[in-house]
């Protein structure tokens, strides 16, 4: 089984300007869920959107090409793909000769989905169409209050469920932009704005904002991080339905931004501000 010691993530690496499917890395999710007691049927639907930024290739006369690209990794596909390894893997691109941006695409799409183990959509665009114009969590589709000016005590730096309650209610919406966590290699933070909304009951604001920074120090993926949110949040608080969306900054030319929802909509194509 593929692991994140083996992985070139923390490792210095070779930069290869040709292109090479066999640098993806693909990591199982049933690892980490399992901690979260998480089998075969899923308590929730989502997928997790990434945008990149760095993506160039050589048409046939030789002139580069520059995209921006955004694939989706369905949240039921068997594997994750490591972040380096696909920034390695869209790096080696650059010096490769392609007819047009459909090949790319159509290129990219097969690569990723046979690493993921399943379907990813890919999308290709010039630099001109960009991604989805500039928002906050506050307003539409979102509509969420900010928990971040509450004048709180935090003691808690590692994650604890504990501090999340609830009472019955219409729903809550809220979200947070001081959502931090580490990679689980390097240690490096990951910044990111996380939303979370609910029916049939009224998160308590100032628990789930003590239990959003209690993440400062936790290492884990992207990934896992919003589907140890959710879990917590659907086990302390019982809703009817829950969403939970993070938008994380980029690194290396690539954000991502995982969303978990029992409500079985798809993740709203947005850009924040730090994003």
């Amino acid at each position: 089984m593929a692991t994140i010691q083996d992985s070139p993530l923390g490792k210095t690496s070779a930069y290869i300007a040709q292109y090479d499917a066999s640098l993806l890395y693909p990591i199982a999710r049933s690892s980490s869920r399992g901690a979260l007691g998480l089998k075969d049927a899923l308590p929730f639907c989502g997928e997790d959107i990434w945008n990149g930024y760095e993506l160039s290739w050589l048409n046939p006369k030789g002139l580069p090409q520059v995209a921006l690209i955004e694939f989706a990794l369905p949240c039921n596909s068997p594997n994750i793909v490591e972040s380096k390894s696909i920034k390695l893997y869209l790096n080696s691109f650059n010096q490769s000769r392609f007819e047009s941006f459909s090949e790319v695409q159509a290129l990219i799409a097969r690569d990723l989905s046979a690493a993921a183990g399943a379907s990813v959509a890919v999308e290709l665009r010039t630099l001109n169409q960009g991604f989805g114009g500039i928002v906050n969590f506050a307003q539409a589709p979102f509509n969420a209050q900010c928990l971040d000016e509450l004048d709180i005590a935090v003691e808690q730096y590692s994650p604890d469920p504990q501090l999340l309650s609830a009472s019955q209610g219409d729903g809550s919406s809220w979200y947070s932009n001081l959502l931090k966590s580490n990679c689980p290699v390097t240690g490096q933070p990951d910044w990111a704005s996380v939303w979370v909304r609910c029916t049939g009951v009224d998160i308590n604001p100032e628990g789930l904002l003590r239990y959003i920074v209690s993440y400062r120090e936790h290492q884990d993926f992207h990934e896992h991080c919003v589907e140890r949110i959710f879990c917590d949040l659907m086990e302390q608080c019982q809703p009817q339905n829950l969403e939970v969306y993070a938008r994380y900054t980029r690194r290396g030319g690539l954000d991502i931004n995982p969303y978990r929802s029992s409500f079985e909509n798809a993740a709203p194509r947005v850009r924040l501000i730090r994003q």
